[in-house]
């Protein structure tokens, strides 16, 4: 059956992947875009999908642009909360606002669009929401205190929502990538990126392909008996 589907961050890398996957299904994609306006038009025009400017870490941006959507589309029944930040840097050297701005994104955001959509897919009975954590989030990182806190702090908003949604025919899950072949990861330091692969069972990076086909899954009629479950694609770099 067509939903209408939201993918936050989905113009680009990872997001621009799990839009197109959800279109060849046959839904009505809309995809958020916070800031890149000549990557969303690209993407439009490429694509067909429309993009949508908000910033997920503004709470009435989210509700007010969600209820725009279903104006346009129709009431929204797949939320993809994709889209993220980052502020490295160690603990000694982070500004408060790098933390800030990154649990206001990245976990903030999570919350954001499920208080704007969440409750309508309850009352009607179904709905699919998956959030994109990390492994990061689940192992740590050096140098990402923020952005660790913000991933792990989804997988544990996953279970909790999950719980919530269960009786009602919503599901919510998570799927933590490991390191992706996207231009956030291509801009790592050749050395530093052969000691990642290096410890990469598969000896590879992900590709965005094979974390939208996850997302398929859960997303789809199939998922509705797996919730509260955080899918780990990661090559085997973080097994547990």
């Amino acid at each position: 059956m067509a939903r209408v589907a939201i993918v936050t961050g989905g113009t680009r890398g990872i997001g621009e992947a799990i839009c197109q996957r959800l279109k060849r299904q046959g839904h009505t994609v809309v995809a958020n875009y916070a800031g890149n306006e000549e990557k969303a038009k690209a993407f439009t025009k490429e694509t067909g999908i429309p993009a949508y400017k908000w910033d997920v870490g503004d709470h009435q941006a989210c509700l007010d642009s969600c209820a725009q959507v279903e104006s346009d589309f129709g009431p929204i029944d797949i939320v993809v909360n994709n889209a993220g930040i980052t502020r490295d840097g160690t603990l000694h050297r982070m500004s408060y606002d790098d933390w800030h701005d990154v649990m206001r994104v990245n976990l903030g955001g999570c919350f954001n669009m499920a208080k704007a959509t969440f409750p309508g897919m309850r009352d009607r009975g179904w709905g699919r929401i998956v959030n994109i954590g990390s492994i990061n989030g689940q192992a740590g990182q050096y140098g990402q205190v923020n952005y660790a806190a913000a991933k792990s702090g989804i997988h544990g908003f996953t279970k909790a929502l999950a719980q919530e949604g269960a009786k009602f025919g919503v599901t919510v899950n998570a799927i933590a990538p490991g390191y992706i072949d996207t231009d956030m990861v291509a801009a790592v330091p050749a050395p530093v990126l052969e000691k990642i692969i290096a410890k990469i069972p598969v000896g590879r990076l992900g590709q965005a392909e094979e974390i939208a086909r996850g997302v398929a899954f859960l997303t789809s009629e199939n998922g509705g008996f797996m919730t509260g479950s955080t899918m780990s694609i990661n090559g085997g770099q973080h097994m547990y």
